[in-house]
């Protein structure tokens, strides 16, 4: 009987442990980022960034100008996307790995440029010396959803090799725009 009792606990504890862990790793992962930067920095930027937003503020409509700030945003969020033809529909970021001078975090995006649908999971390390913060990309998955264009498996190939989102936004966003010409062109003769 007090084996059986003490298994019972022992199954508890084991189960409150994991409970605990999975809930520290959710704090983890809410919790806004200062990868950086001390709680004392943080505190000092914050009250001179407030400092400074009171003395903007003064004899001002701060909402009008955030109102007139945000519809500038919006404008040239708007050009990018008309110009490139991508549009992101989803993000995610989850910090992997935390010290004081070294993060890395996983990423997880996707969208849409043209009729062209992506998917990009990365992951991403940052590491910081006294003199400057250097990021490097160091996996790199893509996955293209559209099983129609083949043609550019080979050049998905490359770019996960090469680790070079830059090539690949800038390339994806070419090919898309002269395949949407293409289908035109052929819509236009059927």
């Amino acid at each position: 009987m007090d084996k059986s009792v003490c298994q019972v606990y022992e199954d508890e504890i084991q189960s409150l442990e994991e409970e605990i862990k999975l809930l520290a790793e959710q704090y983890e992962d809410t919790q806004q980022e200062s990868t950086f930067f001390s709680d004392e920095e943080v505190l000092m930027s914050i009250k001179s960034f407030q400092k400074e937003l009171r003395r903007e503020s003064k004899g001002r409509d701060s909402s009008s100008d955030l109102k007139a700030q945000l519809e500038s945003l919006e404008t040239e969020l708007s050009f990018l996307m008309k110009f490139t033809g991508i549009q992101f529909t989803s993000h995610f970021k989850k910090t992997v790995e935390k010290t004081r001078n070294r993060t890395v975090q996983k990423h997880r995006l996707s969208g849409n440029c043209y009729s062209l649908s992506f998917q990009l999971e990365f992951q991403l390390l940052e590491t910081q010396s006294k003199e400057n913060v250097t990021a490097v990309i160091t996996d790199l998955s893509i996955i293209m959803l559209s099983g129609e264009h083949s043609d550019v498996s080979k050049f998905v190939s490359s770019t996960e090799e090469h680790r070079d989102l830059l090539m690949f936004f800038r390339s994806l966003s070419s090919y898309a725009e002269w395949q949407e010409h293409r289908r035109s062109t052929f819509l236009h003769f059927k």
